[in-house]
Parts: C-alpha cells; sequence; structure tokens
C-alpha cells in the first residue's frame, strides 16, 4: 500500500487517458512530417501555446506536444509504464531534469539538455495577510510560515507532491529548510525534520493534480490564505504577494532535450528549436507572457520579478531519500482523505462495463493512502449500499481487502438516478471535517430518474459553505453526457475527468492528485 516512486507504475494509463481538462492528449494518427516534433512536456507548459505558434512562424518546426506532470513522464522514459516511450516522441521538456537523473533508465534515453527559462518555488500570500503578520516579504522564512501556520493564522494549497514538480518541489524546499540541511536531504534529515512538517502540513486545505486547477479552486473559495507553487503561477493571480523564502527554495529550469533514439535530422530540428526558444525576442516574450525568467543573460526578467539573489537549495542526491520523502507526505505528513465514489451500476453497465469498474477500483485500491477514508455508493435507480472503510496505518490491508470485496460485488440493475445520488453523497458526507474531502461520479449515461438538475442545483446551493467546498469529479464513460457532467463540475468546483479517450482506469488514477 505504501506509495514509492518506484511502485507507481499503476499510473501507466494516464497520458493515453488525458482529459479536455488536462492541458493536452496524447498524439494518434500518422507519423508526423518533417519539420514536426512530438515532444512530451510538463503539462504546466501548455501557456506557451502562443509562443511556440510563433517559432513555428520564424523556423518552420511545428510542436505537438503531449502534457502529462513531469513526475510520470520521467517513469514513462524509465519504462515504469506500461505503454513506454520508445518511438512515440522525439524530444522531453519538463519543468526540472533534476528528478529524472535518478533514474538512470531515463536520464540515458535523454541527450543535449539546455535550459529554456527559469522559476523559483515560492509562496503567494493575500497582500492583506501579509499585513496582518507584520512579514517584511524580502524577509520571509520558511520556519516564519510554519510558525503562522502553528498559531493557526495561515492556510495554503499547493499540488499532488507524486504528480506535479512543483508540488514536489515545494516538499523538498520545505523539508530541507525545516531540516536544516546543509547539503542534499538525507534520511536522517527527513527524520529529524518530520515533527515540524507535519506541523507545517496542518495548514494545507487545498489539494491538487495541477497548478491550473489549484488557482481557480483558491480563487472560488475564498477562504484560504496562500499557495505554494511556482513563481511564475503566482505571479498570474490577483491579489497575492509572491514570497521567495529567505532560506531558500528549488527552481524549475524547463529543459529541452532530445531523445537519445531520435535521428539525426530530428535531433537537428530540436536544436533549432531550442536555439529559437533562446533568441532574445523570443526570451522577453516567454518573460512578458508567463512571468518565468529569462536564461539569456542580455534579456531581463519581466517587470514585478524580484531579482533579489536567493539561497537555491539542493534536490535529494538518491532516489532512496526522494521515496522516503513522499511516503512520509503521503501517509503520515498531509491530512487524511475522505471520498465517496457515486458509481453508475444501472442495467447499462451490464457486462463488460461492470468488469471494468470492478477492476479499476480492484486497481485503485494499490493507491489509498493510510488514514484514508473511502465510501463505496453503487447507484441504479436509487442508491443501493453505502459501504464506508478507513485504510489504518496499523493494518491497512483490512481495510484494503473490504474495499475489494464491496469492488467484487457490485452488480447492474435499475435506471440512472445521479442527481438524487449525489444528493445523498453530500449528506452522508456531513459537516466539514479536517480532511480533503471530494466526490468522485462514474457513470455512463444521462440521468432518467430521481431528481433533477434543477433540483441538484437547488439543494447544493443550500449546503452550509463548507459543504460546498466538497468538488464532484464527475468520470465521463460509456454513453454519458458531457454538457451535463460538465455542469455538476463547474457547479461544485471539481473538474471532468474523460474515461472514453483512455480508460476507466486512469480517470481514477488521475484524479488521485486532487485528493
Amino acid at each position: 500500500m505504501k506509495r514509492t516512486l518506484a511502485a507507481l507504475a499503476a499510473t501507466a494509463a494516464l497520458l493515453a487517458g488525458c482529459t479536455p481538462d488536462s492541458d493536452g492528449d496524447r498524439s494518434d494518427g500518422p507519423e508526423p512530417g518533417p519539420g514536426t516534433l512530438r515532444i512530451l512536456a510538463s503539462s504546466e507548459l501548455a501557456d506557451l501555446a502562443p509562443v511556440l505558434d510563433r517559432v513555428r512562424e520564424d523556423t518552420g518546426i511545428t510542436v505537438k506536444p503531449t502534457y502529462t506532470g513531469t513526475l510520470d513522464a520521467v517513469r514513462l522514459l524509465a519504462g515504469e509504464k506500461t505503454d513506454g516511450a520508445d518511438g512515440d516522441f522525439d524530444a522531453v521538456w519538463l519543468a526540472s531534469a533534476d528528478y529524472l537523473r535518478l533514474h538512470p533508465a531515463a536520464a540515458g534515453k535523454v541527450v543535449s539538455e539546455t535550459s529554456v527559462m527559469s522559476s523559483p518555488v515560492a509562496v503567494g500570500v493575500r497582500t492583506g495577510t501579509v499585513r496582518k503578520l507584520g512579514w517584511r516579504p524580502e524577509d520571509v522564512t520558511w520556519s516564519q510560515i510554519e510558525q503562522a501556520v502553528r498559531a493557526g493564522r495561515l492556510t495554503y494549497g499547493m499540488t499532488d507532491p507524486a504528480r506535479s514538480n512543483s508540488g514536489f518541489a515545494t516538499l523538498v524546499s520545505v523539508a530541507s529548510a525545516l531540516s536544516g540541511a546543509q547539503s542534499a536531504l538525507t534520511d536522517a534529515d527527513v527524520a529529524q525534520a518530520a515533527p515540524r512538517l507535519r506541523e507545517f502540513f496542518t495548514g494545507q486545505q487545498l489539494t491538487s493534480g495541477s497548478s491550473g486547477w489549484l488557482a481557480k479552486a483558491y480563487q472560488r473559495r475564498g477562504n484560504v490564505d496562500a499557495l505554494l507553487n511556482y513563481e511564475s503561477v503566482l505571479k498570474g493571480i490577483p491579489g497575492l504577494t509572491v514570497i521567495r523564502p529567505k532560506d531558500g527554495v528549488l527552481t524549475a529550469d524547463y529543459p529541452l532535450s532530445s531523445l537519445a533514439d531520435t535521428p539525426a535530422a530530428t535531433r537537428k530540428d530540436v536544436r533549432r528549436l531550442t536555439d529559437a526558444l533562446r533568441t532574445p525576442e523570443i526570451q522577453r516574450e516567454i518573460t512578458a507572457r508567463t512571468h518565468r525568467r529569462p536564461v539569456v543573460p542580455s534579456v531581463p526578467p519581466a517587470a514585478g520579478l524580484d531579482t533579489t539573489r536567493r539561497r537555491e537549495l539542493p534536490f535529494p542526491g538518491s532516489r532512496s531519500v526522494a521515496d522516503g520523502l513522499l511516503d512520509a507526505y503521503e501517509n503520515e505528513l498531509r491530512r487524511p482523505s475522505r471520498t465517496v465514489y457515486v458509481l453508475d451500476t444501472s442495467g447499462s453497465m451490464a457486462g463488460g462495463r461492470l468488469n471494468g469498474l470492478k477492476e479499476a477500483l480492484t486497481d485503485l485500491t494499490g493507491e489509498f493512502r493510510h488514514r484514508e477514508e473511502v465510501t463505496l455508493m453503487p447507484f441504479g435507480s436509487d442508491v443501493k449500499s453505502v459501504r464506508t472503510h478507513v485504510v489504518e496505518p496499523a493494518d491497512p490491508e483490512a481495510g484494503l481487502d473490504a474495499i475489494r470485496a464491496d469492488a467484487g460485488g457490485l452488480t447492474a440493475a435499475g435506471d440512472t438516478a445521479i442527481y438524487s445520488s449525489l444528493q445523498q453523497a453530500y449528506d452522508h458526507l456531513g459537516p466539514g471535517r479536517d480532511t480533503f474531502t471530494s466526490i468522485v461520479l462514474m457513470t455512463d449515461g444521462e440521468n432518467t430518474t430521481g431528481a433533477r438538475a434543477g433540483d441538484f442545483d437547488a439543494f447544493y446551493r443550500s449546503l452550509a459553505p463548507d459543504q460546498r467546498d466538497v468538488p464532484v469529479f464527475p468520470i465521463l464513460f460509456g454513453d454519458s453526457d458531457r454538457r451535463e457532467l460538465t455542469h455538476i463540475a463547474e457547479l461544485t468546483g471539481g473538474r471532468l475527468f474523460d474515461a472514453r479517450k483512455g480508460s476507466l482506469d486512469s480517470a481514477f488514477e488521475e484524479i488521485r492528485g486532487y485528493q
């Protein structure tokens, strides 16, 4: 059950199942022609689309990106995913190559690494909160941030370190600073910092698999004081004072690299693309558009980017330390998760669809964290049962076995009561608790019985504010109605995931970053 970086191969279908809300799709179809580069890219780079359009006009090179999380991209290159990257891509463009270097199998596939821009980890704090705390932004340290959290004066959101490089870089930055490590983190440093880290993460009120959704959730809720992310992301959110802690951070440098097995002509095109991105004119456009920092010395950073030097913290020097830090975060340090899975088991799910659901849920148990509360709520014409299990640290397999047994016992019958079942899920959750709470809705059809859309809208708006903070993450599957499910996601502050382009397994897995 415990997750290590090496054991995350269950994320294998993520790339094949990218949703419309993720920042891109895997390209299928015929091989691209000359001048087209297929690039495996960190999802946050989707904001460079206008820049890449301009580069295409200047050079004739067309970029066909496949966007995914940086850590997932590394696992794909390392062969830890079932759909390995060999032959699928010409180049890789990640937020950072630090994590990649811990994986010899992945590092050996990458050549000619060249930095294109940079952005340090930072803390974006509501300007009013900065004043209340009496902080001078240029002097704030991670210890001061921890003290504010411990005193109940600061809450924040950050992305999931298991999927997002911004989340993992933030985790390393905090652990390094609070442990007092003078060099790259060790296992002893992580153990020593654990009590302070546990206090620090009591302040985390939002989690996310992507920076974009995190920013939207922060602005929607309005009750979180800060965000921990890259400076470039934070600069795009109104009302934040962006702080780079004085005791150090990690910085993303966005290296663009060829893959070792690409032809010489293709590598030449990668080099041409890299050179074009590093011209002063394009560097000025990158920093102006995205708030990232230029890597060409003659180009100054965009207005508003602090040029004061800050300590650059070292990345963990071994994979075992990275494994241990992530495992500690997932199972001990962060707030536990609480999720209701509202599962369509109407008559239309009979046969292969139901078998696929059972298999996906069984596979998903390998992802559940210690202390996590999981409720399965299958429905047809109404809710059929409500079964809740907790993954207790003392005996995690007991809870996981119970979830597998419930999944194996699902049967298909009845009509499709989507909205009535969602209302029951909110009723089951009740008032807010100190957890990351969410609802996952999986359906293969349209609502046919029970409450209607208008009824659910009125019900949702009548909920207490803390209950309205619980997002619904719907999954498009089978013959489900995109418009219906999009409305549910937008109403509740969730996000739509598409299992029709990939698989149900990949959709459930991708949602894990938001729980």
